[in-house]
């Protein structure tokens, strides 16, 4: 369990992170989300005790992390997946690591076996793409059967194979009881992986909850329906209203919001319209975090 508390992290004047308080439950993949900038990796970075708070405290497993006398069974952390020194090969990484720790050799096969790297696992890491070095980097946080894992982005440069891996490996483990927390940018893969969000912007906390809550919440009264009809124009002209709004697509598709697929078919049918296409789009988790984070995004882009 990672128990947050007013966690707040001054740099200077700039202020990274504002008073959080969360905590992540074991048992379930709980994903950390927030806009570039956001104080993702600054919280990650004080939940690991590489960093020291301006007020406030975290505890891994009910300690501190330097607390711990053996932090690599207690916290398995990806922080960075260039970490490992160039020149040495992913077994050799790996095995000095298990032997500064304690830990028999025998764990550096198990871990490298189950994160596939045993054909490059004499290979230099220089030489490994992002998708092997992200994978020697899990096989790092594996390395001691810690009962927290904390994840920074993992899912970079994974290939689709390798990001279906991930998913069952994360969910394996929270299954297992671990405590498993895990950021990233891709919101289509955490709709699938996790469980639960905390979420923040700016350094301050927007959301600590359930996906399934924060895409309803985000998204009440906004799903979407698409709708195909011989008559467009009519139908259009039939639904338009207050709280209705109809985009018509160049296939002469409709996307109608604020109306349900039964509302629809219904005043379809009574008008003697047609369907040829009615199918509900529920508001993604994309478009649930763009709108809850909207107002806390610090770099946004211009037009081309």
């Amino acid at each position: 369990m990672i128990e947050v508390r007013g966690l707040t992290k001054r740099y200077g004047d700039r202020l990274a992170v504002d008073d959080l308080t969360f905590t992540v439950q074991p048992g379930t993949v709980t994903g950390f989300l927030g806009p570039n900038g956001a104080g993702k990796s600054t919280t990650m970075r004080l939940i690991l005790g590489l960093d020291a708070p301006t007020l406030g405290s975290v505890t891994v497993n009910g300690r501190p992390h330097r607390e711990h006398t053996a932090p690599l069974r207690e916290v398995g952390a990806l922080l960075d997946a260039r970490s490992a020194h160039p020149g040495r090969s992913a077994y050799l990484h790996l095995l000095a690591l298990a032997r500064s720790a304690g830990i028999h050799r025998s764990r550096v096969d198990e871990v490298i076996d189950a994160v596939g790297l045993r054909p490059v696992a004499r290979d230099r890491a220089g030489g490994f793409s992002l998708g092997m070095s992200q994978r020697l980097g899990i096989a790092t946080a594996l390395l001691g059967d810690p009962r927290t894992v904390v994840l920074d982005e993992p899912l970079n440069g994974l290939d689709t194979d390798g990001i279906r891996w991930l998913r069952s490996l994360l969910q394996g483990l929270a299954a297992d009881g671990r405590t498993v927390f895990v950021s990233s940018h891709l919101m289509n893969e955490m709709a699938l992986t996790a469980d639960h969000l905390v979420v923040i912007g700016r350094g301050r906390l927007i959301a600590d909850t359930s996906v399934a809550e924060f895409v309803a919440g985000a998204g009440a009264g906004r799903d979407a329906v698409r709708v195909r009809t011989t008559d467009p124009e009519t139908l259009a002209a039939l639904l338009r209203g207050p709280e209705v709004s109809i985009t018509r697509h160049p296939d002469a598709t409709l996307i109608v919001t604020g109306l349900t697929t039964d509302q629809i078919g219904r005043a379809a049918g009574t008008a003697g319209i047609t369907l040829l296409e009615l199918t509900a789009q529920p508001v993604s988790l994309e478009d649930a975090f763009v709108d809850v984070t909207r107002e806390a995004v610090e770099f946004t882009g211009g037009k081309p």
